[in-house]
């Protein structure tokens, strides 16, 4: 199998981590949870390392005015899965056919569905973060308690960390790996296209003798 497909089967192969792995992680360490409290973010659910960490969770938010966390009701956690494994078919299919913008396709497409998936997971921290209760317990004017998109960030005694889990690095991965093959792909047809033509001008004289003799 040629690199360019092989590196296509893995950057598909790779995604399906995503359902052995969580996709992200938001993390909060404060005085009172000094190892922090993890909210893992799967491709289908959300909770954490213990059975009650999302429970913790939405009692601290509670006190801030934040709505409570309800998985059952994030459209995304119901239908990503199969985005997933479409996108896997696909690449594997991409790499089967072995054309290249077969392959070009799948990595734009890869790439815009993560450009989106970070843009829906922005506004979903930024509902959780300003739309807060007016009869909250703790209420402090102008303050809004989104966590960072990426990075970390001090909400009152808390620091929250977000970064990208096992499932959200494997497939930015799949997303370098997808690229890798497109340009290996593009390169090689370049070379091959480099290696034909002196064979087809030593061969066209050659073409065109045969064609006069038979004429005479």
């Amino acid at each position: 199998m040629k690199m360019s497909r092989l590196l296509m089967v893995v950057a598909s192969l790779l995604l399906l981590i995503l359902f052995i792995s969580p996709l992200w992680q938001i993390t909060l360490i404060a005085p009172q949870y000094p190892d922090g409290v993890a909210l893992k973010i799967w491709i289908d659910k959300i909770g954490g390392d213990q059975p009650g960490t999302l429970q913790n969770i939405n009692i601290l938010n509670h006190y801030v005015g934040m709505k409570p966390i309800e998985p059952e009701s994030i459209p995304e956690l119901g239908y990503l899965k199969y985005i997933v494994i479409a996108m896997t078919g696909l690449g594997l299919l991409a790499a089967w056919i072995n054309l290249k913008p077969g392959f070009l396709i799948w990595t734009v497409l890869l790439v815009s569905l993560g450009v989106l998936g970070m843009y829906d997971f922005y506004l979903w921290e930024y509902d959780y973060g300003h739309n807060l209760d007016p009869n909250a317990p703790i209420k402090i004017e102008g303050q809004a308690y989104q966590p960072p998109l990426f990075g970390q960030k001090t909400l009152l005694n808390f620091l929250a960390k977000s970064y990208p889990h096992i499932g959200g690095m494997a497939m930015f991965v799949s997303m370098l790996l997808g690229s890798l093959s497109f340009w290996i792909k593009n390169k090689t047809k370049d070379y091959e296209k480099d290696q034909l033509s002196p064979r087809v001008a030593r061969v066209a004289p050659v073409d065109r003798v045969l064609s006069e003799a038979t004429a005479d």
